[in-house]
This record gives structure tokens, sequence and C-alpha cells, in this order.
């Protein structure tokens, strides 16, 4: 119903663009004959099966990752370096430029001439064309409008994205063909959110929980667990949701099962205790330490702790006839109910062999914190990979696929995957660096916070925040200096009691700093160490990435003194 919902909505937009601007490609197909508005809509409705494996729009692919400012957060002071992202704005009349009208931009439809529009902008992007990770699919999106697109991801208005396109404006967008693309429907019916969350992105929702509450909980409260959202929340009814499993093996027949709710609790309860990290926490500092990054700025709130309540994964496989010993060069991909602008639902995956090993404790939740799972964390079901970047634990879970094949999607070839610190966008190639499926370990002060005034107390001051590692790691020490590393004081550990390799969740830390007698401010310097003995390293430049993931050099605060 999800996809009826999203192509109806898209299909309004059509009959509001007046015939050309928004369907250049039905109009291109329909060789330019003026046809009844009703006849556009049922060919629309024909092609949709093939519109879903087409490009979502102009840079589609690079602009999932783009960087994205905190914009929307009206509720919080934005620094300096957010103003800088949010003051261009593309697409704004200029009269120094020719008008086109929408039926020339819909001409434009190859790689030796491809324009497209935004707001009022006409742009020829012909050269950008070799440097598009996605290959030929962006041709799909010539001459049309990439605004409805940017509406639902919004994440793509950002001041370098920007930026980029107005260096291929070519002139301005006729007056009588600009068409109101804000569709509202997309996201009128979005969950409620707690007023405390810092907003990164209003749509999609995208949010971290403020540092000096993330401490106060070893299991973060339902409503301040972090958000982060790739498309519209679903709207889904758990009486009637349905898990499909389809198992692919080879050369032998495809094999369908299909769960309801109640049938997935007839496998054993299990519950497991984990910390859910998206890769790009942390991606703040790596952007301002070293140089700009592609990916929403979060500071360290992109991690938070809960109890999740389900089944095992690997029981449900095992009903389906999977192979508990022939799981090289296999995989399962996951498939949630969110769906993008063209009709394409998220997915990701994971080697078999993480479904099948009992300790890798592979979840298919319903509840979270003994509370069935909020609407933001993927009711009514979703699976929980511990250990690994948030992104595998696909939300409002449809579809699990035994396959010899990664996904194919975008959130899977395209991104969460790692690089050299000298690789760039030019020369980065995503079919060849590995998908990542743990998390290193990393640390964050919470308390105090960077530029705060601490209150000396008997010489010394309180510091307090988390530690975590993937993979099943468990911290085993967590190191702050106030001398630039020349000491260190260990500090306390609250840790989940899940030994090594079974451990999930994360470690809430505090340490008493003892502070120079006549020291006005300090630097406050914190690194863990997790049980395979792997520490932070020290510098943001070692580690840096073009997609800014996997940021977790030493985190550095510094706090004046208050005697």
């Amino acid at each position: 119903m999800a996809n009826v919902y999203l192509a109806n909505t898209l299909l309004r937009s059509v009959k509001r663009s007046n015939y050309i601007n928004f369907a250049g490609i039905v109009s291109r197909n329909l060789c330019n004959k003026h046809s009844d508005l009703q006849k556009l809509i049922v060919e629309e409705q024909n092609q949709w099966k093939y519109r879903k494996h087409l490009a979502f729009a102009l840079f589609s692919s690079v602009l999932i990752g783009s960087a994205v400012t905190e914009q929307f957060n009206n509720k919080k002071k934005l620094n300096n370096h957010e103003n800088e992202q949010t003051d261009v704005v593309a697409g704004e009349k200029r009269p120094d430029l020719p008008v086109y009208r929408a039926e020339e931009v819909s001409k434009h439809d190859n790689k030796k001439s491809f324009w497209v529009t935004y707001r009022h902008g006409v742009y020829d992007v012909t050269k950008f064309l070799p440097s598009h990770p996605g290959g030929d699919q962006i041709l799909n999106a010539a001459g049309l409008s990439i605004e409805p697109f940017w509406n639902v991801y919004g994440m793509h208005k950002t001041r370098e994205i920007y930026q980029l396109l107005e260096q291929y404006r070519i002139g301005n967008l006729h007056d009588d063909d600009i068409v109101d693309h804000t569709d509202e429907e997309l996201w009128v019916r979005e969950p409620y959110r707690d007023e405390r969350l810092i907003v990164k992105t209003a749509r999609p929702f995208n949010a971290e929980i403020p540092p000096k509450l993330q401490i106060e909980h070893f299991d973060t409260p339902n409503e301040l667990f972090y958000v982060r959202q790739h498309m519209p929340v679903p709207q889904l009814d758990a009486s009637k949701h349905r898990l499909r499993v389809v198992v692919r093996g080879g050369t032998s027949r495809t094999k369908t099962f299909e769960f309801s709710l109640r049938d997935l609790h007839r496998f054993p309860t299990t519950s497991l205790r984990a910390a859910l990290m998206c890769a790009g926490n942390r991606r703040s500092e790596m952007d301002k330490q070293v140089k700009p990054v592609k990916g929403i700025s979060w500071a360290g709130g992109a991690i938070s702790n809960a109890l999740w309540t389900g089944v095992a994964l690997r029981d449900v496989l095992l009903h389906c006839g999977v192979d508990d010993r022939n799981h090289d060069g296999k995989h399962v991909v996951f498939t949630g109910s969110d769906i993008d602008a063209t009709g394409v639902n998220f997915s990701t995956s994971i080697p078999l062999h993480m479904a099948m090993d009992p300790r890798s404790r592979v979840l298919l939740a319903t509840h979270m914190n003994g509370q069935p799972l909020p609407p933001d964390h993927g009711y009514p079901l979703r699976v929980v990979v511990p250990g690994a970047p948030a992104v595998r634990s696909v939300k409002w879970l449809e579809s699990i696929t035994i396959s010899e094949d990664e996904s194919q999607s975008h959130w899977h070839q395209k991104d969460y995957r790692s690089f050299n610190p000298s690789k760039t966008w030019e020369t980065a190639d995503f079919s060849s660096a590995p998908p990542v499926y743990s998390l290193p370990v990393t640390s964050v002060v919470c308390d105090p916070q960077d530029g705060d005034t601490v209150a000396v107390k008997d010489g010394c001051i309180e510091v307090r925040g988390y530690a975590y590692s993937g993979g099943g790691a468990k911290i085993l020490r967590v190191d702050v200096s106030i001398n630039g590393g020349s000491q260190w004081t260990e500090a306390q550990l609250t840790s989940d009691s899940a030994a090594p390799r079974d451990h999930y969740a994360w470690t809430l830390w505090s340490a008493r700093l003892l502070v120079p007698q006549n020291a006005k401010q300090v630097e406050i310097r914190v690194k863990a160490t997790d049980s395979n003995f792997n520490t932070q390293p020290e510098k943001f430049e070692d580690i840096w990435n073009i997609r800014g993931i996997l940021s977790n050099a030493y985190h550095k605060i510094n706090v004046k003194l208050k005697r």
C-alpha cells in the first residue's frame, strides 16, 4: 500500500505539471502528441515497475551521501559553520540569463545535451555525466525538474550541492512552467518527535540525542534514541504486516515463506542489549579538523543503547531450510517498507555467515526497551544486526532474501564503504571498496561539552561519557588526559554483563581529573581500548575518507575552569 500511496502522490505532481515539466519522459514516449491527461496517468502507471529501477534524479546517487547542514533546528543556536552551509540557495531568478520553456528543456535528454531544472533554474549538466557514479541511469532524469526528489531527500539541500548545481546554470525557467512541487502528503503522517532531540534534517528526519542526556540512562529512553531516516516513515499495521523470506538455492528451486508477527512469535523469544551507531557518528569532527566530507554532520549523538526483544534470525532461516554449513559467498538481503521517490524500497545486506553465527545474535525485533517498536525505529518489525553500522539494521522489515549477490540498492552499492584518505570522489571505486560490516572502537566526552565552564571541586573536575566498539568487542579501558597525553587517568566503567565477543552494548564511563592549580582552562582528550586491544587513533588525518565514516580518533574538547 505504501508504494501505491507514493505512486499516487507523484502522479498528482504530474497533474500539476501542465503536462510538460514533470512528465518529460512520458511526453517523449508519446512522441510529443497532445494526449488526454488521463491517458498520461495510465501510461505512468504502466511504467511504474520499470521506473522503480531508474535513477532517483540528477545527482541522486551522489546526493544521498552528500553533506547535510543542521537546518530546521530553530530551537538551537546555529554556529558559524552551520550558517556558512545555508547561505547559498540554488534556482533563484537571474536577470542576466535567458529564459527557457519546459518543452525546450525536455528535448535535451541525451548524453550530448543533458538539461534539468530546479525551481527557476535551468542547468546543462552534460559535462557532469562522466563524473556521475551511478552510470547511465542518470539519463532518465534528463529534461525534468529535480525538485520533487529533493523535497523527499532533504539532505540534498546543502551549500555544497547548491554551489555545484549553480556551476552548470544556463538560464531561467519560464514563469508559466514553474510548478509547486511542495508535496506535504509525503510527510504529514510523520511521527511525533521529542523536542529535546537535536535535529539535523527535517525531511527525512535525522536527529541526535543531546550529549548530557545521552549518559543519563544506560538504556536510552525510546523517545530520545537517535533517529536516522532515509525516506518518509511508512504507515504499517502490525496485524496485517507480513515478512517474506526468499531462499534462492542456486540451481535448486527458489523457496518462499511468509510469516505474520504471530507466526514469528512461535519461535523462541530472546532479548539482546545492543547499541546502534551510525557509521557517520562524529563525522563533524573529521569535517572540521581535516577537510570537508559528504554526509550528515553528526556530532557524537548518532549512537544510542537499548534492550531489543524478538526472535533470532538464525532460527527463522534454519526453519526455512537455509543450510548452516554452506554459507560461503552467500548474502542475506534485507528490504524495508520505506521507499524513495521512484518507488524503490530501502535495502542492504550482510554476509550469510554473520546471520547464521549464533554469537552474532542477529535479531528480528518487535520490541525496544520492553515496548513495541516506535514508528521511527521500525514498527512493527526490524532486524537488529548488533556490532554493525546501524544501516544494516533495516527498519520496517518486509522481506529477507538469501542470495549469492549482495543487495543491489544504492545504499549498499554506493555508500557505507571504506576508502583510504587519498581517495577522492573522482578516483573512488565503490565496486571494489569493501562494505562496512563492523565498527571500530570509539569514545566521547559528553559532560562537560566543548566550551563549557566547569566548577573545580577539591582541585578536580568530573568528566563523563560513553565508549563503544563493534563486532562483539567489549570496552576494557577508557583513558582520559588533560595535559596533551603526557599522563592518562583510567576512568570508571559501567558496562553490560555480557562477555567479550558477545558484548554489543555501549559502556558509560566517568573520571575525576586533578587539574593544575593555576590553570584557567584545559583540553580534555579521551581514548578507549576494546577486548581485541584495539585503541583509537590519535589523529583524524590518518583516517579521513570522502564519506566521513568510521570517525573514531581521540575525542578532544576545551573547557574553562571556575574555582
